[in-house]
């Protein structure tokens, strides 16, 4: 009659494929290779044709004067303004959960001696922010009536960045410019 305890058995497999595993790591086996994620830095081109800049045939104050009245034309809020520089936000709310808010940087540079032209520099920051609901619970325990508790429980919900990235260079600038110009011609035409 044969005696047959599967239970020990798996016990020594396991503690056999253990001890090989173990082997493998002190003798320094390869693992898997993790790949490294992508270099962002690796896509900046640095190209003219891809600019966050245009010339603009007036003063710097002038010119960031014309791109304040831009902004305000389209809804957004200004954060600072200076003769030379402005920051500008303005909130969208795509989706019922998610929250995106643009953040934009203007600054004026007077190009050349006179200083009647100048170079606007643009970028505009997107911020992404989603709902993040957490529960707090608590218990209300009263010692009149004994060991009595009643659960009280509430949800709190708040925005939360998930994701941060420069516009790029191209048609949202160019709109942007052009409204520019525009405001500068009428500058222009009431001096």
């Amino acid at each position: 009659m044969l005696n047959f305890t599967p239970t020990l058995s798996l016990q020594h497999a396991v503690r056999s494929l253990v001890t090989v595993a173990g082997a493998m790591l002190l003798a320094g086996c390869p693992s898997v290779p993790q790949q490294e994620p992508p270099r962002v830095y690796q896509n900046e081109s640095f190209q003219a044709d891809e600019t966050f800049s245009r010339l603009f045939d007036a003063p710097a104050a002038s010119t960031c004067e014309a791109a304040r009245r831009a902004l305000l034309s389209q809804g957004y809020l200004l954060a600072m303004a200076k003769p030379d520089a402005l920051q500008a936000t303005k909130n969208f709310q795509p989706e019922g959960s998610v929250h995106v808010q643009i953040s934009f940087n203007v600054m004026c540079l007077p190009e050349g001696r006179a200083g009647q032209i100048s170079t606007a520099y643009v970028n505009a920051i997107q911020d992404r922010y989603t709902i993040k609901k957490s529960s707090n619970s608590a218990s209300l325990g009263v010692s009149a009536l004994g060991s009595v508790s009643i659960p009280l429980s509430s949800t709190d919900e708040s925005l939360v960045k998930v994701g941060s990235e420069t516009i790029p260079a191209g048609p949202f600038y160019d709109r942007f410019f052009v409204l520019m110009g525009r405001y500068l011609r009428e500058q222009a035409q009431m001096e």
